[in-house]
């Protein structure tokens, strides 16, 4: 099953506006106040050997790579960015899927599609329903019920995964000393940097950037901890890491030990809250999107932390075919956790053993169980 149905079907309804405004705090007393959860078990050397191969994973996502090009090029020309946001798997994976496994044609299947969108981006000036009508470039949506206007979420969504992708470019020897990859790296980042996250910054981070969500404003934690690894302007790498870290700082606020798991994290989706069931594990994988890139460079996040949010994948798939709509381990779902809960098995083999007996894969789950698999195996 392809993951746009999943989607459909497990997100549920998407919430557009919202502010960073502090709310009452809200406590369940059925949750505790302890923020740190008692200590996982250690990974086991002996379960790193048993993992899977890249190979085996890279034949899976081979299976809808032709498919995958015929849906995502369509959507990377389009001028509405909710199908951007549609797309954004398709860079994942494909990013996933280069560092997975070096080979050049993910990379530039990832970079044809970023570029077809930014070239796809027009003045806000003559977007006709734009409640902005300024000088930068970007996208109208009229699909969602957004009726032609800019929507910072579905640009947050589609260019967390686009910044990844050209921190793939910059960490990769062979690419980077390449004169034409890394002119398009100089021509997206450039773009990203202004007609993305400065845009939605200076019209309002309290609206646009620092969210009414958790998922929300991961997006744009990835943003910005992508950026600040990439820019080479001092006082745009101050900003980039003052919204990460504002943003990794209030995600900590959020966590408290498990209701349903002792070694498990729970929390929110609304801020300062802690009322159950808590945040919905559909939008839960872009909180995990973000912390697990996070951890991978050292900022902020810990290895305890992901042994902690692994728990909570394990309250939300206790096993076999039960999936759990909340992180409190309530309410059924479909068990969609390709844009994130996925990639948690690049921490530790029992979590990648027991997620290669996940029934809901596609391309992109497919493809971060590759990423893993490398970064397990070595």
């Amino acid at each position: 099953m392809k993951r746009r149905n999943l989607l459909l079907l497990g997100a549920g309804a998407v919430v557009l506006a919202g502010t960073a405004a502090a709310h009452t705090a809200v406590r369940d007393p059925g949750v505790p106040e302890i923020h740190d959860p008692m200590p996982a078990a250690a990974p086991s050397t002996q379960d790193r050997l048993k993992v899977k191969p890249v190979a085996y994973w890279a034949s899976v996502f081979q299976k809808s790579w032709d498919y995958q090009y015929r849906h995502g090029l369509p959507l990377s020309r389009s001028t509405d960015s909710r199908d951007h946001y549609d797309l954004s798997y398709d860079v994942d994976s494909c990013v996933a899927m280069f560092r997975a496994t070096g080979q050049r044609r993910y990379l530039d299947r990832a970079l044809t599609f970023t570029e077809n969108v930014a070239g796809s981006a027009r003045p806000s000036s003559s977007l006709k329903e734009s409640g902005f009508k300024d000088g930068y470039r970007g996208w109208a949506s009229s699909k969602s019920g957004e009726d032609g206007d800019e929507v910072p979420l579905y640009e947050s969504y589609f260019w967390r995964y686009a910044t990844s992708l050209l921190t793939a470019i910059r960490d990769d020897p062979g690419v980077w000393a390449d004169a034409g990859y890394r002119a398009r790296y100089d021509r997206l980042l450039a773009f990203a940097e202004v007609d993305v996250f400065e845009k939605w910054y200076e019209r309002g981070a309290d609206d646009t950037i620092y969210r009414e969500r958790t998922h929300m404003a991961s997006h744009w934690a990835l943003i910005a901890l992508n950026l600040s690894r990439l820019t080479g302007d001092a006082d745009r790498r101050a900003r980039y890491t003052t919204v990460t870290t504002t943003i990794a700082e209030r995600l900590r606020n959020q966590l408290r030990r498990s209701p349903a798991d002792p070694t498990a994290y729970f929390w929110s989706d609304v801020w300062d809250s802690a009322k159950r069931p808590g945040q919905d594990a559909g939008h839960g994988n872009g909180v995990i999107a973000y912390v697990v890139e996070a951890r991978d460079r050292g900022s902020f996040w810990t290895d305890a932390d992901m042994a902690a949010f692994s728990g909570t994948l394990k309250v939300v798939w206790p096993g076999g075919p039960t999936y759990h709509a909340y992180v409190d381990g309530t309410g059924s779902d479909n068990g969609w956790f390709a844009d994130g809960f996925v990639k948690l098995g690049r921490y530790d083999p029992a979590v990648q053993l027991r997620l290669e007996k996940h029934q809901v894969v596609n391309d992109q789950f497919a493809a971060n169980m590759a990423l893993n698999a490398r970064l397990l195996r070595g």
